[in-house]
């Protein structure tokens, strides 16, 4: 490098290449102070960076000691959660194929399946049998085939085995789950469990998501409980995002004619009453029940209308 130019200049033509943006650099006399933004570098990249960049200043003439400091950006994370009032609506389905839907739409999009007592996205998400691995005490999230990375109970307990665990011990499962290396993701979706019990306050309480979906049937006995759900969020102060209709008629495959076993119309009307926004509805069909047990998604049409008015939620948020 040129004579001409100071040790400060010499430094940071230096360490622009290596540093890609992320050093800040001030040089006092003999002494280079640089800060470090690692936002979103594992702490083994973090360490490499830092020493890579420590041995390239020291390479400067004029420069006898190097001081780095590393900083890093708390990573804005939206949370997610869907919800019912009772079990059986479909809230797993619908938050695999939200979830899927997010990503294809350009979000960076990760689930958490906080059914303690009845995990299921590992199946439906194609990766059961997989177990997360740790690191720096936190637990890394499962890749799956569709893009959206997962932590569950489910990959941690064989699938034959009953969790009868009291509230503190569920509890406790949903915060290691949250809590994990979730580096990279600006949406998590969370599977909940139905009801308005432990977990679900701990959720509101210690991890209160930016919003919630919340699913039902068209049945009266279905959003009776929904309402509940409802209430319990409201209450807390979580924004209801909107209601989701699930198994909202079925076409039979021979003749094509449409029956509504659940009924119709239900969560659409009950949505116009309490006063929150109507999604959309899903239909019955064998195609999203084999591909549920496939981990497969199926009835595109349908999730990605949904998804599109949850993505639109989360940009009048930002």
């Amino acid at each position: 490098m040129s004579a001409q130019m100071s040790a400060q200049e010499q430094l940071e033509a230096l360490l622009a290449p290596l540093a890609a943006g992320r050093a800040t650099i001030r040089v006092d006399g003999a002494r280079a102070s640089i800060i470090l933004d690692v936002t979103g570098l594992p702490a083994a990249a973090r360490d490499a960076l830092a020493t890579d960049i420590e041995a390239a200043a020291n390479t400067v003439p004029g420069i006898d000691s190097v001081r780095i400091a590393q900083t890093s950006q708390r990573a804005r994370r939206r949370m997610i959660a869907v919800a019912s009032g009772k079990g059986g609506v479909g809230k797993s389905t619908v938050s695999t194929n939200l979830a899927v839907a997010l990503g294809a739409g350009g979000r960076r999009v990760g689930m958490v399946d906080a059914d303690i007592y009845g995990p299921s996205q590992p199946r439906l998400l194609g990766i059961d049998g997989i177990k997360p691995q740790a690191r720096d005490n936190k637990l890394v999230p499962v890749p799956s085939p569709h893009g959206v990375p997962l932590l569950s109970v489910g990959q941690l307990v064989p699938a034959e085995k009953a969790l009868a665990w009291r509230g503190p011990m569920a509890t406790n499962a949903l915060t290691q789950l949250l809590d994990g290396d979730w580096a990279g993701v600006d949406t998590l979706i969370v599977d909940m469990p139905p009801g308005t019990g432990d977990v679900q306050l701990t959720m509101i309480q210690k991890h209160k998501p930016a919003g919630v979906v919340i699913v039902s049937t068209p049945q009266d006995l279905a959003l009776i409980d929904a309402r509940r759900a409802i209430d319990l969020f409201g209450q807390s102060g979580v924004p209801i995002i909107g209601l989701v209709e699930n198994m909202a008629g079925y076409a039979c495959p021979h003749c094509g004619e449409v029956s509504d076993p659940f009924g119709t119309g239900g969560a659409e009307a009950a949505a116009a009453a309490l006063g929150i926004p109507f999604l959309g509805r899903v239909p019955l069909t064998m195609a999203i029940r084999q591909a549920s047990d496939a981990g497969n998604v199926a009835e595109r049409a349908a999730f990605d209308n949904i998804a599109a008015h949850v993505g639109e939620w989360i940009d009048r948020q930002d």
